[in-house]
């Protein structure tokens, strides 16, 4: 309801320009947080981008007998896993499965149940209350039963991953959007762009969008970690990524049976969902407060 709130307090906000955009920037670089939540995202981000460049070794070459090498080995930083690939070079590799199956799915989540939102909280009517309604059936079940319903309905793989997580996240989007458009539909800037005769893909693009879009953003960033930790369960399920593949909740489940050998090591992969996820939450609620800030 924060979120929500915050969300619907923007839009006369946003409607002053880049004068606000300025006090917004401002605000967040005197947050600590958010910026070393920042930081942490583009250090994780740029790691995995150029992994073939960093990585000290092969992601999926292994040996058997250098298998589940603790942490500080010195052919190991961060040990080896249960075939005996480096723990480093995985983390590493596994954060851009990682990264793309949490963020993509938030992203296409953004476009259409923010598109959507727009438009039937723009629309009302018996349009509204059928997609409203529908959305609530969405409501009906918990995002993770949800999500691991869709994927084992569609089957592993990361293409259905995505799908499925997308569908997860349409709803909560599209009722933000709805919500905080309903609320502006009324302004008299919006009524007077109607009487000017502007239709109403004029009116969505150029009044709607620009003065919803970032309480939307706002609320879509705090549902990357979610995404990030939903997709690392499906993956640990055996309903993500494939192997050899890396991705840290898929490695998560091969290194199970080490716990109790090698605990280390064994938890690396949660220890990396659990700072990229925190970091995302601390951005979105850094973003939130700073567009809380009052324009001088």
């Amino acid at each position: 309801m924060a979120l929500l709130a915050a969300g619907m307090e923007a839009p006369s906000r946003s409607s002053q320009g880049r004068g606000y955009w300025r006090n917004v920037a401002a605000a967040l670089r005197r947050d600590p947080a958010a910026m070393i939540a920042l930081a942490l995202i583009v250090i994780i981000v740029l790691a995995a981008i150029f992994a073939p460049l960093i990585s000290p070794a092969d992601p999926y070459q292994g040996s058997m007998a250098r298998r589940l090498r603790p942490v500080g080995d010195p052919h190991f930083l961060l040990g080896s896993d249960e075939l005996g690939r480096d723990m480093l070079t995985r983390l590493i590799y596994g954060g851009r499965l990682s990264l793309f199956v949490g963020i993509t799915p938030v992203l296409l989540a953004f476009i259409i149940g923010g598109s959507l939102g727009m438009l039937v909280g723009y629309v009302g009517g018996i349009l509204n209350t059928l997609v409203m309604r529908t959305m609530d059936i969405f409501f009906a079940f918990p995002s993770v039963l949800l999500a691991v319903a869709l994927s084992g309905a569609m089957g592993p793989g990361v293409s259905n991953s995505i799908l499925s997580l997308t569908i997860v996240f349409i709803p909560p989007i599209t009722r933000v959007a709805e919500s905080i458009t309903t609320e502006i539909r009324n302004r008299d800037f919006i009524e007077a762009a109607r009487l000017s005769g502007a239709g109403i893909v004029p009116i969505l693009h150029t009044h709607v969008f620009r003065n919803v879009v970032g309480p939307i953003f706002v609320y879509a960033t705090s549902l990357i970690s979610v995404s990030m930790v939903l997709a690392s369960g499906l993956s640990f399920l055996g309903l993500g990524v494939r192997p050899p593949e890396a991705e840290w909740g898929f490695m998560l489940n091969t290194l199970r049976a080490a716990i109790y050998v090698n605990p280390l090591v064994a938890a690396l992969p949660g220890i990396m969902i659990f700072v990229t996820s925190i970091s995302f939450n601390l951005l979105s609620d850094g973003l939130r407060s700073a567009m809380d800030v009052k324009s001088s």
